[in-house]
């Protein structure tokens, strides 16, 4: 769907024909122009014409019906991922991709594999969230948080993805509140500066994954360009700047980098910190192993004993290939 069209049809139109089609497109969430009847016949047909609704997406959805994966084909015939993981407790989050693939090579992730392809633009990014509105809009409830921790880094496509946050934030369209809105980055000191400075406080979380640079490199190549110290500098200044606790993920890997010593050391490295680690239980793409339960409760005890506040991810969507990535990747990124 391309808005910067459909802004200028409207153009011409007077100026409450706007209020009208963002309320039609994202609060009702239509998906035909016809069904939007405060428009008139003219400018129905005319935008039915030249900015069609249409989202060309396949879903597949595991089988308690807790996640909803979407692999959306946009206009280019690229492919991208999206997928809604809906809660026990109500919230509705949806977890959009940044990039088509990506460049950062994480070894753990299916979407490394496929290499980058291109940037998506903030129309394609709030297609996806839009998606599964109108899902969510026929079973009489709302997307309630986003999530940028899908395909891509998202500090690639800095300018896109603010533009993004402030659609899904804007109370005339999705109405998500800034603090139910979570950007995911693999560690990129320049955006976590950058957004330090950002008026929206929307939550950051960054792809941590090790507590030391040799085991991180071979997890994440990043971590070459960006060691441990450079990235825990702009944690700071982060944190100094905005006051707002950052999550940690790391991605639990038996052997690699689930022993007590990564425990004690990962403690070390973040105690005092306004700071939480979630920890996740490796979907399987086929490199590494999952830490089991037991080593995951011990990993967790430690951390606590340490005086980290930590968390267990609950796990969504493995039935379904939920690891990013592996839908895309499975059928063609492009």
């Amino acid at each position: 769907m391309d808005h910067a069209r459909i802004r200028m049809v409207l153009a011409t139109e007077p100026a409450y024909r706007e209020k009208q089609v963002t309320k039609a497109v994202y609060v009702d969430c239509v998906e035909d122009w016809n069904t939007v009847t405060v428009l008139p016949v003219s400018l129905r047909t005319r935008l039915e014409r030249e900015c069609p609704l249409a989202i060309n997406a396949a879903m597949v959805a595991s089988a308690d019906g807790a996640t909803v994966k979407a692999l959306v084909t946009l206009d280019d015939g690229a492919c991208i991922e999206a997928v809604l993981m809906c809660h026990k407790d109500g919230r509705n989050t949806v977890c959009v991709s940044t990039l088509v693939g990506c460049p950062m090579g994480c070894t753990f992730c299916a979407t490394g594999k496929m290499g980058m392809v291109r940037k998506l633009s903030a129309d394609e990014i709030v297609e996806q969230v839009l998606f599964f509105a109108r899902y969510l809009k026929r079973r009489g409830t709302r997307v309630s948080n986003v999530v940028f921790m899908g395909m891509g880094e998202p500090f690639l496509n800095y300018d896109a993805v603010m533009d993004a946050v402030r659609t899904f934030n804007d109370k005339n369209t999705f109405n998500i509140g800034a603090r139910h809105i979570s950007i995911s980055t693999c560690g990129i000191p320049e955006g976590i500066r950058k957004l330090s400075t950002e008026k929206l406080q929307v939550n950051l979380a960054i792809s941590l994954h090790a507590p030391n640079d040799e085991v991180r490199i071979r997890l994440m190549p990043v971590a070459r360009a960006y060691p441990l110290h450079e990235l825990m500098a702009a944690v700071d200044e982060y944190m100094a700047n905005t006051n707002r606790k950052v999550m940690f993920e790391y991605l639990l890997a038996e052997g690699v980098n689930d022993k007590d010593e990564h425990a004690h050391e990962l403690g070390r490295l973040l105690r005092g910190k306004l700071c939480m680690v979630n920890l996740i239980s490796y979907n399987p793409t086929g490199v590494y192993t999952a830490s089991s339960e037991e080593r995951t409760d011990r990993f967790k005890k430690l951390l606590e004993q340490r005086g980290v506040e930590v968390a267990i991810r609950f796990r969504f969507g493995r039935d379904i290939d939920g690891a990013c990535g592996q839908l895309a990747a499975g059928r063609g990124a492009v």
